[in-house]
Order: C-alpha cells, then structure tokens, then sequence
C-alpha cells in the first residue's frame, strides 16, 4: 500500500504556506503604515485551515486554499484614511513569526518520523 507525501505530512505543509501568504500581508500592511488612504488587510487564518483541514478529510490531495484578504478595522480611524495601526500590525507580525517557526517544527517532526520509517528505525 502506497503512502503519499500529501497523506503522511497532514495539514502542515499547507498551514506552513498560508503563514507566508499572511506574513506578505502583514509586511505590506507595516511598510504602508504612513501611505494616506492604505487600507490594512489580513487573512482569517483559521477559517482557511479548517475549509483545507475539511477538504484534506473529503480526500482531496490538493485543496485550493482560497485565503481570501479581508480588510481590518481601526480601533482609532486617521484623518487621511489610513487603517494600518503600527502596534496593532507589529503584534499580528510577531504572532505570525512565532506561528510560523510552529508549523515548521512540526512539519520537520513529520519529515524525520518519515526519514526513520524509510531507514527501518
């Protein structure tokens, strides 16, 4: 019975490739945070996962994740129509950052119990 690498990594690879996706966002969000009329965006991370989680459990090998970007609401609006809020996008990076280095880790757990399944340990 064949294993394929889709079954064997999970959801990992996928949750890996949605942190960098949200990671651009976010860095677009920093790198506007003085542009007038830039409005701030983000990816509801945990909706997307759970639609690819779900599609992973139909059988389907290779979910579009569809990570639509959804615009943030300022706690203070600015005069010049800006959203992006420096603390606010800073804690979302940092988060995500964190996140990310997360599903790396387990995603490396997956490939070396792979590794050792191959070798016979």
């Amino acid at each position: 019975m064949a294993l394929g690498f889709d079954k064997a990594l999970g959801i990992h690879p996928h949750a890996l490739s949605l942190r960098m996706d949200r990671t651009q966002l976010l860095a677009g969000n920093l790198a506007n945070v003085d542009t007038p009329g830039y409005r701030a965006r983000d990816i509801d991370y945990k909706a997307v996962l759970q639609q690819t989680e779900s599609a992973l459990r139909q059988g389907i090998s290779k979910p579009g994740m569809a990570a639509e970007s959804l615009y943030r609401v300022p706690y203070q609006p600015s005069k010049d129509g800006n959203t992006v809020e420096l603390s606010v996008e800073q804690t979302a990076f940092a988060e995500n950052a964190m996140d990310f280095q997360t599903s790396l880790t387990f995603l490396n757990i997956k490939l070396r119990g792979l590794q050792q399944a191959i070798e016979g340990r």
